[in-house]
């Protein structure tokens, strides 16, 4: 793949990472990008999927609709939105897209859960951390934490087909 394909890729799914957050900013921690970051990593490796998280829930974290968030978390957010991708390209690992459908759900889910715990403790740290007292804060983030849990361990089995696809056209059918 030229440098220029890739590039175009990144870009792409950075601004969709934005606007797929954007869709469904009122459902509360119900994120869309977080699978999108996921596949950039899953689809183009590491260094896409880097670039993908940090640039697209950057985007998302100083443009959202509610305004941005203290500097701490903002940073926070960019940290675990690029560590969604680093998971997407570890997954890639696994050959997800070559496993039958059972076990590349199981496995999809897995993906979802761990890409919100990577997402989550450093923004709910920086956010405990922030507002104090930290401990009782850190409880009330992580209680949130569960639904974005939930809704990932459903969404990434979900849409992976369509990521399979994507992988066996840009990968294996040349």
């Amino acid at each position: 793949m030229t440098r220029l394909r890739l590039l175009t890729r990144v870009a792409l799914f950075s601004a969709l990472v934005y606007v797929a957050n954007f869709a469904l900013v009122w459902i509360p921690n119900v994120k869309l990008g977080y699978f999108i970051i996921f596949s950039a990593g899953y689809l183009w490796g590491l260094k896409s999927g880097l670039v993908v998280g940090a640039v697209g829930q950057g985007m998302f974290t100083m443009f959202n609709p509610f305004g941005p968030v203290a500097l701490p978390i903002m940073l926070a957010q960019i940290l675990g939105g690029a560590g969604m991708g680093v998971i997407g390209a570890w997954w890639r690992n696994y050959k997800v897209h070559e496993k039958g459908v059972k076990t590349s759900a199981v496995l999809c889910a897995l993906a979802g859960v761990i890409c919100t715990i990577v997402y989550f403790l450093p923004v709910n740290i920086a956010d405990a951390w922030l507002f104090q007292p930290f401990w009782p804060r850190f409880v009330v983030s992580a209680s949130y934490t569960v639904i974005a849990i939930g809704a990932n361990a459903i969404i990434f089995p979900l849409l992976f087909p369509a990521i399979a696809y994507l992988y066996r056209r840009e990968w294996l059918d040349h």
